[in-house]
């Protein structure tokens, strides 16, 4: 396992973290399908412009269903969670990936379902639910529903990506994932709003970073790691989102830490760390036979 390709791909969902803070600041009152939608759709375009390469007919299909799992399915119901949960409560639901993951990795890659694969996947749901939740969170049925199903999703596209790898760099295969995702968001867009907003000076600011930053650029990243590590250690990564996002808060918004956080954090981190350890000592004892 290579420490770059492994610090590297956690840069992705560390970005991610950022969304809440450029969405809340630089995009406020947007609705989220339209964000959503130029968020994908302009960076696919732009990758596809510079790797200068189309999928084959054949691909389109897998395509389309791995730009629906990763972009349109998940961030649709991601944004139905947030608006229907409190913050603390849908980052919850979303720690629930890496767990499906390992059980989904099992039914389509035929990888072992490990305790300590489960374990920490379990550690991950707790320390980021002491990072994030609060005692006067609220449940709504429909929203918890959107939060697992986005999960699923996510994790449905995390292990489809590793299981259909085209003969292509990961430039170009999330290039095809980001257009496709971008594409199937714009009916949905379109009938959903359809009276597009006018947007500042600082709303293009916002969606640039999330397009180009928050969108090419951390994909870029995150397809690149699945192509090379266990999907259950990418998606473990996920805990630096919820993690780079108090963090942020408490530098740039003067939010406070509290012990509960601290100790979130503490067993967020420790998840990461048992599910990395866990594939480097299955490695070794396979190189060792």
């Amino acid at each position: 396992m290579s420490v770059r390709t492994l610090c590297l791909t956690a840069l992705a969902p560390a970005i991610w973290g950022s969304s809440y803070i450029v969405t809340t600041t630089l995009l406020p009152g947007h609705s989220p399908l339209v964000v959503a939608l130029l968020r994908a759709l302009p960076a696919g375009l732009l990758l596809l412009l510079l790797v200068r390469e189309l999928p084959p007919l054949h691909w389109i299909p897998r395509l389309l269903l791995l730009g629906a799992l990763n972009f349109s399915l998940f961030w649709g119901l991601l944004f139905l969670s947030a608006y229907r949960l409190p913050g603390g409560v849908a980052a919850t639901l979303g720690a629930v990936q890496p767990l499906i993951v390992v059980f989904l990795s099992a039914l389509l890659l035929n990888t072992p379902v490990r305790a300590a694969a489960v374990t920490a996947a379990l550690l991950s749901i707790a320390g980021v639910a002491l990072l994030v939740l609060t005692p006067a969170a609220r449940l709504d049925t429909i929203g918890v529903l959107a939060g697992l199903g986005g999960a699923l999703s996510m994790a449905a596209g995390v292990v489809l990506s590793r299981k259909w790898q085209p003969p292509v760099p990961p430039l170009t295969f999330t290039a095809w994932q980001l257009t496709a995702g971008g594409l199937l968001l714009v009916p949905v867009t379109l009938w959903m709003v359809p009276d597009l907003p006018q947007f500042t000076a600082a709303n293009i600011a916002g969606l640039a970073y999330m397009s180009l930053i928050g969108g090419a650029l951390t994909y870029i990243l995150w397809f690149r790691g699945l192509a090379r590590l266990d999907p259950a250690q990418v998606s473990l990564l996920g805990v630096f989102s919820p993690l780079s996002a108090v963090v942020l808060g408490w530098l740039l918004l003067n939010e406070t830490l509290t012990a509960n956080q601290m100790l979130g954090a503490s067993l967020a981190l420790f998840s990461l760390w048992l599910g990395q350890g866990r594939v480097r000592l299955r490695r070794q004892a396979a190189t060792a036979r």
